[in-house]
């Protein structure tokens, strides 16, 4: 009886996450920490393939500028940002956009501001001093695993950081792991991945800390979520059971 009152606690300790897996940041407790700051490492979204761009262009003659639209959608209320994607430029596979006037024009790889000045000077030979203003219309990050609301979000900023990203998703739940959240993005055609421990704080000045578009963030389970979808199984269903198991033996050895 003894042996099966230890084999009990046991399982039951298994099943527990200790506070140092759940608490985040816990390096800024200690004393003379500095946290890092992320202004340094900002970049601006790079334009990739399939993104969806709206171009607004501007000038002191708006005559001037009137060749160089396509005729705008009248947009209002919830569908808002949907109907705005229909009227924006779609980056083709080439890494281009046809814009009016100009025609192709390479785009994939720059960033929206670099995109801003390059049209400007592109336009400036038809229209006397453009001003251009570059928006994606589809950034997306997914997140999936250990978090209160899994999925695909599109956003209107051109900025969100990890931080924010899980707060979007609902936060990781108890049973996610804070020390390997992994991070799955494309650069110059390649899909490179890193994990981060949300428990410290060094990688806020890493290129993770700002997300890009079409970043996958995945979080994997902890170890006692990992036990009780293995063998053991729901460690609650099993001490029910076990806990029937030694009331029935109790009564026959009576």
């Amino acid at each position: 009886m003894k042996r099966i009152l230890i084999l009990l606690l046991t399982i039951n300790l298994v099943g527990c996450a200790t506070k140092k897996e759940v608490l985040y940041f816990q390096d800024i407790r200690e004393p003379g920490t500095q946290i890092p700051q992320p202004d340094s490492i900002y970049q601006y979204p790079e334009i990739q393939v399939n993104d969806i761009l709206k171009i607004d262009i501007t000038a002191l003659d708006e005559e001037s500028v009137m060749p160089f639209k396509f005729e705008k959608l009248a947009v209002q209320g919830t569908r808002q940002l949907e109907l705005l994607k229909l009227e924006g430029y779609v980056v083709d596979k080439n890494g281009t956009i046809n814009y009016p006037q100009l025609g192709q024009v390479d785009v994939a790889g720059k960033t929206t501001q670099q995109l801003q000045k390059y049209l400007e000077e592109l336009l400036s030979v038809y229209i006397k001093d453009p001003t251009v203003k570059v928006r994606l219309l589809n950034f997306k990050i997914s997140i999936l695993g250990e978090v209160n609301n899994p999925g695909t979000y599109t956003l209107t900023e051109e900025s969100i950081t990890l931080p924010q990203a899980l707060g979007l998703a609902g936060d990781l739940t108890i049973k996610g792991k804070r020390e390997n959240v992994l991070i799955m993005r494309t650069v110059d055609g390649v899909r490179k991945s890193t994990a981060i421990d949300m428990t410290q704080t060094d990688w806020m000045d890493s290129p993770y800390f700002y997300l890009k578009q079409n970043d996958v963030i995945y979080v994997s389970p902890n170890g006692p979520k990992v036990a009780s979808a293995g063998f053991i199984g729901n460690v609650g269903t099993l001490l029910s059971v076990v806990s029937i198991l030694l009331s029935a033996v109790v009564l026959l050895a009576r």
